[in-house]
């Protein structure tokens, strides 16, 4: 076996455990079955992750770069504001579309994290590095586009987090993730509605008095 760098050999193992855990399930997903995936020893597994939680909140992290990876992509200046809101939101939606399975594992972390004394705070990790994410996203946005919210980013960033978050679960359940585009573009509409060009809300100074003129 070739002998590769740590950080890469944790990536190589994180991608083998998602798949195994899209295919098997969470509970049934063994680190056994990962090293199998992977094509390494189990001592190599054991060497590059100290316990199954380091695992799994490689696994979260993994799974919300790869479509952080394509939204940051399509969020590039285009025509208008509302054009490359609603291409960020597309992109999402069909990565949710192309890997179903790998969203509706999500869930299952979320769930089997709740449920197992010790590991609750990989679930509180989860959403908190939802809400990042999308604190990042929208600061993208407003220093390409030169743009500022009306609302804090926090605050906006947690509701684009549980809406969409929301939306996929809801798409996985009744199968219908192609018949999203009129929700998608209600949500690009609310979002753009909060959204103005920077100094667009702020009052313009008033001139200086002119000295009065001697008679």
């Amino acid at each position: 076996m070739a002998r590769m760098p740590s950080a890469e050999r944790r990536r190589q193992l994180t991608e083998a455990a998602i798949r195994a855990m899209t295919r098997d399930g969470v509970s049934r997903t063994t680190t056994r079955s990962i090293a199998a995936e992977a094509g390494v020893s189990l001592s190599v597994f054991h060497y590059c992750f100290e316990s199954k939680q380091a695992l799994l909140e490689s696994v979260i992290e993994a799974i919300t770069a790869h479509y952080v990876t394509v939204v940051k992509e399509a969020i590039r200046p285009r025509s208008t504001v509302r054009e490359t809101v609603r291409a960020g939101f597309q992109a999402y939606w069909d990565h949710v579309c192309d890997r179903p399975g790998e969203h509706m594992l999500t869930y299952e972390l979320t769930q089997y994290a709740l449920r197992q004394p010790g590991f609750e705070h990989l679930a509180r990790r989860q959403y908190e590095l939802y809400c990042e994410t999308y604190g990042e996203l929208l600061g993208q946005l407003r220093r390409d586009m030169d743009l500022e919210l009306r609302v804090p980013v926090p605050v906006l960033a947690r509701y684009l987090a549980a809406m969409t978050d929301g939306m996929t679960l809801n798409a996985l359940v009744l199968g219908d993730a192609r018949a999203a585009a009129d929700l998608l573009d209600l949500v690009t509409d609310h979002v753009v509605g909060l959204v103005e060009p920077a100094g667009a809300g702020r009052r313009p100074l008033s001139p200086d008095p002119l000295p009065a003129t001697p008679w």
